[in-house]
């Protein structure tokens, strides 16, 4: 698990980096549009993992072997991840009370 976990902070991180290294480098370019292309490339990669096996009863695959089963796993991970971001909540959020 270690292994992973390390994997994944490696990969978060090189991301973050490829991001903001992009903006960077094209001032003209609209942070939403690298953001977008970045998020593009992350949901092909995701799915192109997440291909189930050629055995129609295998118990790993079941949760994955339809588009929709696929969707849905997405968008738990999707969702789980972004009420973990320190940018979910912003300031200037309309729902968030003023004083």
């Amino acid at each position: 698990m270690k292994q992973a976990d390390e994997v994944f902070d490696q990969v978060f991180t090189q991301i973050i980096e490829l991001g903001n290294s992009t903006a960077s480098k094209n001032r003209d370019a609209d942070t939403w549009d690298v953001a977008d292309a970045l998020l593009a490339g992350a949901i092909q990669y995701w799915l192109f993992s997440r291909q189930p096996c050629s055995d129609p009863r295998c118990e790993d695959c079941i949760a994955i072997c339809t588009a929709e089963g696929r969707m849905s796993q997405m968008q738990e991970l999707i969702k789980s991840f972004s009420q973990e971001s320190e940018y979910y909540h912003s300031p200037n959020d309309v729902n968030v009370g003023r004083a």
